[in-house]
């Protein structure tokens, strides 16, 4: 049986300019571009970097090739310096590389400061958020940048919450299956192409192409916009992916689960993730399925497991099977029709 997540090809986005990196946050974080230099800048780190110490004079250890973020204490220790040492400390500080420098909390540079970001092409800019939010936006847009990421064929469902990815040959009705979830209420993240990558330590979130987006191909019928069909309820455009459902034609020869005490998993980008196989037959409802694969993985997800209440319900009665009666009255023995 092929593997369909055994060859996933892991990619890597290329570097940002400073130009990109302003023009997704400038609403969030109400950026203000302090000079135009700079902005086609690299930013080749997710990570972000205090300069602090640098401004101090220490630079030993400068990762200058980070944004650089200067908040409320680096501002205090500036104004205890002299003009003219603050001008001596940049000209120090901006004969590094940097990609571009944030102050936070409305803190303001002196106009000669300026000048020598502009001179050496160092991009400014100023926001009047908090340095922690501040920190926390710019990190979080970075590492979704930087973050790796696959490209998966097959259809992603929030079911009950639940991000079900469902994937199989082509042509077993993939779409098909998503297509009824979606019409009892399920929400369509996206069909036939989902771009899933790294969130974190241990979380995938999947999405649809900017090209596709909610549109899903029915075969037989075509292309189907199920936004304008089924209404602005009937999607959403981002969902961690939590369980994968496994499509498969029908095969007596082969074994599957029957208790649901061994838990499959499939591993995504480094990432193990619960993997159910069902196989494909007349009479058989996978979308009801599904449902309960959902639902199943909420009760789990809140700590209880219908497989081990089962198998701790029969060793008991096992155990206790000998102190019983062997003749117990059943409370409906008279309960006649």
């Amino acid at each position: 049986m092929k593997n369909y997540l055994s060859s996933l090809k892991i990619s890597r986005k290329s570097d940002v300019t400073v130009n990109f990196l302003y023009q997704n946050l400038k609403n969030r974080l109400k950026l203000k571009k302090l000079n135009n230099a700079g902005g086609e800048n690299k930013i080749t780190d997710k990570n972000l970097h205090r300069p602090g110490l640098a401004i101090a004079g220490y630079v030993d250890l400068f990762t200058y090739q980070r944004v650089q973020i200067v908040g409320n204490t680096e501002i205090r220790y500036l104004k205890t310096l002299t003009l003219e040492k603050q001008i001596e400390t940049f000209k120090k500080l901006f004969s590094f590389n940097l990609p571009c420098l944030i102050i936070t909390n409305q803190n303001k540079f002196h106009k000669n400061i300026i000048k020598i970001a502009q001179e050496n092409n160092i991009a400014l800019f100023s926001t009047p958020i908090e340095t922690t939010k501040t920190t926390y936006f710019v990190s979080d847009f970075l590492d979704d940048h930087f973050s790796p990421q696959t490209t998966i064929h097959g259809s992603f469902i929030d079911v009950y919450g639940v991000g079900v990815l469902i994937i199989g040959p082509s042509g077993i009705g993939k779409s098909e299956v998503a297509l009824d979830l979606v019409e009892r209420g399920h929400r369509l993240v996206a069909d036939d192409v989902i771009k899933v990558h790294q969130k974190g330590e241990g979380i995938l979130i999947g999405t649809g192409t900017e090209l596709v987006k909610h549109f899903m191909e029915i075969r037989g019928l075509g292309l189907v916009d199920i936004r304008r069909i089924f209404g602005i309820r009937s999607i959403r455009f981002q969902k961690r992916v939590e369980v994968i459902v496994e499509l498969q034609e029908w095969d007596r020869r082969k074994s599957f689960t029957r208790t649901g005490l061994d838990l499959n998993t499939a591993k995504i980008i480094e990432v193990d993730i619960p993997h159910i196989q069902l196989q494909i037959f007349p009479g058989k409802n996978i979308t009801v399925i599904i449902e309960v694969i959902a639902l199943n993985y909420l009760q789990t997800h809140y700590g209880y497991n219908a497989a081990k209440a089962f198998a701790n319900r029969l060793e008991k009665v096992i155990k206790n099977k000998n102190k019983q009666n062997k003749r117990a009255i059943n409370y409906f023995e008279h309960d006649f029709e």
